[in-house]
């Protein structure tokens, strides 16, 4: 009776340990970026102010993880109002009817101990494009003042902005291809 108690024992403490997890972005801890070539001579960066972000995992080493994003365009922000007025205009975002970016994974897969390609539906502009993102596990600690784990998140990657039908710019003008950068950290809900 003993071993089928200890047994019972180990199998829900298992399936407790491994239940799905949700985490949430700690926004005063993250950042959503991209840069662009201006004029085929100087890079531009740029962030997006307003996002959400949650991973969705069971395994402790996020091999099973589910990224999801929602960016607010409007947000955008370059330090500069004229290019951020313009970026929102029907020219590149058209913000007035597409104000999401979203992102959902769809797989991931070890590259080795902190390292993963991340393969998602990007949706921008109206437009769905599957893309893979290279992600890394920065780490994995405890939040000092709630006492629950806590999880590092790197992630980048390049898209072609006429993918997705964003700007009329030439090549020339503004880069079609955007590097794109976002870093977090994650609480355990």
């Amino acid at each position: 009776m003993k071993k089928i108690n200890l047994l019972l024992a180990v199998l829900l403490t298992g399936s407790t340990l491994f239940a799905q997890t949700k985490w949430n972005v700690d926004k005063a801890h993250a950042k959503v970026g991209f840069t662009v070539t201006h004029m085929m001579i100087s890079d531009v960066d740029g962030s997006f102010k307003s996002f959400e972000a949650s991973i969705t995992s069971s395994k402790a080493d996020f091999s099973d993880a589910v990224f999801d994003l929602s960016i607010d365009v409007p947000s955008v922000n370059t330090d500069n109002d004229m290019r951020d007025n313009d970026l929102k205009s029907d020219h590149f975002f058209d913000v007035a009817k597409y104000p999401k970016i979203t992102f959902k994974s769809t797989s991931i897969s070890k590259v080795d101990d902190k390292t993963y390609k991340l393969t998602g539906n990007l949706t921008m502009h109206g437009v769905t494009k599957p893309i893979v993102l290279d992600l890394t596990l920065k780490g994995i600690g405890q939040n000092m003042r709630s006492h629950k784990p806590v999880a590092g998140f790197k992630v980048s990657g390049i898209i072609d902005r006429t993918d997705f039908g964003v700007g009329t710019a030439p090549a020339t003008m503004v880069s079609t291809k955007i590097e794109l950068r976002a870093n977090g950290e994650f609480g355990q809900e």
